[in-house]
This record gives C-alpha cells, sequence and structure tokens, in this order.
C-alpha cells in the first residue's frame, strides 16, 4: 500500500496559520505514524480555489493519476478537497472502485470504509456547497449595497453605469436606454422585442430590468 497527502490553501488563506500547508503537512504525519504507515508523497496544492474540481486542479489531478488498488489518500480537512457534493462524490465513488482509500483526518477515518463514515461524508460535503453558496450570496450583496452607494466594487460595470476613479457614474446614452426599456415593458412588450430596439439581447434586457426592480424594491 502506498499512502498520499493531499494539502490545498487558496491565495486568501496562505497566511493564516490554522490552515497553513506546513499545518495540514503536521497532522497527515501524524496520523500516519499513529497508524504506521510511510508517507510516500505529499500533493501540495498551494493558490487554487477549493470552487475548482480536484480533477482540474494541477496536483488534485497528478494525484488521481497515481493512487491505485490498495493506496490510501489522506487530507486533513473535507474542504482542503472538496467544496461542491457533486465533486466530492463523484470522486469518492471512483476511489472505491478502484480500491482506494480515502481517509479525511476532521471525519475520523477513511470515509470509503463503511456506511455511517459515507453519510457524514455526504452531509458534510452538502453542507459546505451550502456554505459556499452563502458567501457567494454575501459577496454579490455587498456589490449590489455598494452599486447603490455608487461606489464601484469591481466585476462588470452594470448597465447604466461608467467606472470612473472607483466609482459609478451614470452613462447618460445607457440611462436613456433604460427608461426606454422600463417604458416598453410597461405597455406589454416582450424582452425579445425590446431587446431589438435596443441593440441588445433578450436575456440580457431582462438581467437590466430584474437588477433595477430589485434595486427599487
Amino acid at each position: 500500500m502506498k499512502v498520499f497527502g493531499y494539502v490545498r490553501v487558496s491565495t486568501a488563506e496562505q497566511a493564516s496559520s490554522g490552515d497553513s500547508l506546513e499545518t495540514q503537512k503536521d497532522k497527515i504525519r501524524g496520523y500516519c505514524l499513529m497508524q504506521g504507515w510511510e508517507l510516500s508523497e505529499v500533493f501540495v496544492e498551494a493558490g487554487v480555489s477549493g470552487s475548482v474540481p480536484l480533477a482540474d486542479r494541477p496536483e488534485g489531478r497528478r494525484l488521481l493519476g497515481v493512487v491505485g488498488k490498495g493506496d490510501m489518500v489522506i487530507t486533513p480537512k473535507l474542504d482542503r478537497m472538496f467544496r461542491s457534493a457533486s465533486d466530492a462524490l463523484g470522486t469518492l465513488e471512483e476511489l472505491k472502485a478502484q480500491g482506494t482509500g480515502l481517509v479525511m483526518i476532521d471525519l475520523g477515518g477513511d470515509v470509503t470504509g463503511n456506511g455511517i463514515s459515507k453519510l457524514v461524508f455526504t452531509i458534510l460535503s452538502a453542507v459546505a456547497e451550502n456554505e459556499r453558496e452563502r458567501i457567494r450570496e454575501r459577496i454579490r450583496e455587498v456589490k449590489r449595497h455598494l452599486a447603490q452607494q455608487g461606489i464601484y466594487g469591481g466585476g462588470k460595470v452594470p448597465y447604466g453605469f461608467d467606472a470612473v476613479d472607483g466609482r459609478l457614474v451614470e452613462n447618460p446614452v445607457q440611462q436613456a436606454s433604460i427608461q426606454e426599456m422600463k417604458a416598453a415593458r410597461a405597455r406589454g412588450e416582450s424582452f425579445r422585442k425590446i431587446a431589438e430596439t435596443q441593440g441588445l439581447q433578450a436575456m440580457t434586457v431582462k438581467r437590466i430590468l430584474d437588477r433595477i426592480d430589485r434595486h427599487v424594491d
């Protein structure tokens, strides 16, 4: 049996001592010591977001290409390896099919080993994905709030504005277009018809008007 470790930090986390690469490596080494296992290699994923599927990360892809039947993969925490429940469970099934074990130290051991471990793994994978969606929603809320204050928070500049010196400044031509779209929509015209008159895509018109409605609410 060959034993491989996997650790990861995103760019924002690299300075965090609690989840630093060395801390994660120490946890893996300690676990191997307790089990009497010899650690063959630790795959280090530095500066890669957890939102990227494991197989699409440089070191994750290399790890999956190396492990085989009877081998064991160890990671200190669920979220070091996965953030998506579908990615987590899909990878778990692939590893089980080829006879490779997957130890998650925070879950207490090999999550391919028995029904209870897999149940916990499934639940926590879903929780991790839900938490990530909550983070994304908080970011969207902050950006919406900044936009309402006329502050450019990065990303795509909303239609009807230009970004000038860190602030959102109304674009007169696009603002006039928005008023025309609102009036046309109030007359009952379809998004497709409005889009044709404005030289935009129908979905773009819908997104613009939906954003304005949310701000009004």
